[in-house]
């Protein structure tokens, strides 16, 4: 009689282990920056409707049409982080970018605007510029190398 007991064998032995090895590394080779994705979204929806939650609506028109372009930027940005990670993360210096023109955008696209207005676009700028800098040094980090 044959022996049916199930056996715990090892796994290095299986013909396709180095393939099956392989492929568990490509599918998990881009989330490095997992963590970032949400709050970089969370940020651009804020940034999309932070000219209605400071009330800045009718005194800086340019402005709030400039937040919210630039806010559905980053959400999608973040989202594009989210789908497509390995083809998405080379985009990473795009959000420093993005950091960088919300800090100066208030005197650029703006007319006079007050403290309010420049404290809360400084503020968006300094977090994308930071959640920026930590998608490109964690893309950096973890691309194959020649």
């Amino acid at each position: 009689m044959a022996n049916v007991s199930p056996t715990r064998g090892d796994i290095t032995s299986h013909p396709d282990a180095s393939e099956m090895r392989e492929r568990y590394a490509r599918m998990l080779g881009g989330r490095d920056v997992a963590l970032v994705d949400g709050p970089v979204f969370l940020l651009g929806l804020y940034c999309a409707v932070s000219p209605w939650i400071l009330h800045y609506t009718a005194g800086q028109p340019a402005l709030m049409t400039h937040n919210l372009i630039v806010g559905i930027a980053i959400g999608l940005l973040a989202l594009g982080f989210t789908a497509a990670p390995a083809r998405m993360y080379g985009l990473s210096w795009a959000m420093c970018a993005l950091g960088v023109w919300m800090i100066v955008s208030p005197w650029i696209v703006g007319e006079s605007p007050d403290t309010g207005v420049v404290l809360n676009n400084i503020i968006i700028g300094a977090l994308a510029l930071v959640l920026g800098l930590m998608c490109t040094a964690t893309a950096a980090r973890s691309a194959p190398r020649p």
